[in-house]
């Protein structure tokens, strides 16, 4: 079976994602890390298939996905869709999105919308 995560094609590209997160990235990976979400494990800037998604959980198969204004564009809507399409069909993940305004202005909401997830049973 071909491997999944974290190809190693795509290192060079997750670590310079990593290492220059967005405000809103930040932000949130500040309530993730370290196991201080219910104590679940995130990962950022994690590889799926050919695919960098922002944060993975894996206990709860959960991609989250911040963004920004260049996300509004069509094309980059359609390439979205290729991608959850991918990621939910494919990998049966789960995928939800914020804005980088949500994150920003709101990052409690966005906080208990993903508790929500925490509660769900799984797939």
């Amino acid at each position: 079976m071909p491997r999944l995560y974290n190809l190693n094609s795509y290192k060079p590209l997750r670590r310079q994602l990593r290492n220059n997160p967005t405000p809103a990235e930040r932000k949130l990976w500040r309530y993730l890390k370290g196991r201080q979400f219910h104590d679940l494990l995130f990962h950022r800037q994690h590889g799926i298939g050919r695919y960098i998604v922002d944060f993975y959980c894996p206990k709860l198969r959960l991609v989250i996905e911040v963004d920004g204004a260049v996300h509004k564009k069509t094309e980059v809507r359609q390439y979205d869709e290729i991608r959850r399409k991918f990621l939910e069909e494919s990998c049966y993940l789960r995928v939800v999105r914020f804005t980088n305004d949500e994150v920003m202005n709101n990052v409690e909401g966005v906080l208990k919308k993903l508790e929500k997830f925490y509660h769900y049973p799984q797939r």
